[in-house]
C-alpha cells in the first residue's frame, strides 16, 4: 500500500518533510515499516503538493518514478518552503497503471487528496457509485484507478458544498459497504485543515499546538500518537479531533 502525509504549521522546506527525517517518505519508498496491505516497496511514483502562500491554490509535482531515483526533486526540495503540504509515495495495485497522473496528490481548486489502500472488487464494486457521477467527471479521471475514482466522487461532494469531514466519512462508509475488506486511509487538505481516515491501515499524528503532521508512519522518534482503526481525524495546527467513524452515522 502507499504511504502519505499532510503537514500544517510554520513554513518549512519540502525536503524537511519528505526527504531528510530518519524515516521520511523517501525511506518509506524503499523501506516502509508497515505494509500490511501487501507489497514490499512504494516504487510506482510519488507526488508532492504545497501551498505557496496562505490562501493560494496548491502547486503539485508528480512523477511515475520511484522517489529515490528522482535527483531533480532532491535538488530543489530544500529551496521550496510551505506551511501546508500533502505528499505521497505509491505502490500500485496489481493491474492498475503506473503513470504520473495516477500518483497522489489529486487536486481541485484549493483541495489536495490522497488514498492509501485499495478497493476490493475493482472496478465492478464501485460501478453504482461511479454511475452517479457526471459523465464528464468519468471522462476526465486522472487515471483508471480506484484512488482517482474515489477522488472524483469526493470532489463532486465538495463542489456541491458538503462539509469536508462529513463527505470523507460518508464516502469511506459507502465504499466499505459496497466493497468489503477495502483499505481506505484517505487524506484531504485545503491548506488550513486536514481530514483523514483510518480503515484497515496505519495512521499516526504529531500535534504540537502550533503544527500538525498526519502520516501513514511516524517519520522520527518524537511524540507521535497512533490513530485507532476506523476513525476520522480533523486537524489544524491548534486543534485535533479524533472520532470513531461509526459514531458519525
Amino acid at each position: 500500500m502507499c504511504r502519505h502525509l499532510a503537514y500544517l504549521g510554520p513554513a518549512m522546506p519540502l525536503a524537511n518533510l519528505v526527504l531528510t527525517p530518519p524515516h521520511s517518505l523517501l525511506r518509506q519508498s524503499w523501506a516502509p515499516a508497515d505494509m500490511r496491505g501487501g507489497g514490499t516497496v512504494n516504487a510506482d511514483g510519488y507526488g508532492v503538493g504545497w501551498y505557496p502562500t496562505p490562501g493560494a491554490d496548491p502547486v503539485r509535482h508528480r512523477s511515475a518514478r520511484p522517489l529515490w531515483t528522482d535527483t531533480s526533486f532532491a535538488s530543489w526540495a530544500g529551496a521550496v518552503s510551505s506551511g501546508a503540504v500533502l505528499a505521497a509515495v505509491r505502490s500500485a495495485t496489481v493491474g492498475m497503471p503506473v503513470t504520473e497522473t495516477a500518483s497522489a496528490p489529486f487536486a481541485d481548486g484549493r483541495w489536495l487528496f490522497s488514498h492509501n489502500g485499495r478497493v476490493t472488487g475493482w472496478p465492478h464494486s464501485l460501478a453504482a457509485l461511479a454511475g452517479a457521477l457526471p459523465v464528464t467527471d468519468l471522462m476526465t479521471l486522472d487515471a483508471a484507478t480506484d484512488s482517482a475514482l474515489l477522488w472524483a466522487v469526493l470532489r463532486n461532494r465538495l463542489r456541491a458544498g458538503e462539509p469536508a469531514a462529513a463527505a470523507v466519512a460518508d464516502l469511506v462508509r459507502t465504499v466499505a459497504a459496497a466493497a468489503p475488506d477495502s483499505r481506505l486511509n484517505l487524506l484531504l487538505t485545503d491548506g488550513t485543515s486536514i481530514v483523514a481516515t483510518t480503515w484497515w491501515h496505519s495512521l499516526s499524528v504529531r500535534h504540537t499546538g502550533s503544527s500538525v503532521i498526519v502520516a501513514s508512519e511516524p517519520s522520527d522518534e518524537r511524540d507521535w500518537q497512533p490513530v485507532p482503526d476506523r476513525h476520522l481525524v480533523v486537524a489544524t495546527p491548534s486543534t485535533l479531533d479524533t472520532t470513531p467513524l461509526e459514531d458519525l452515522r
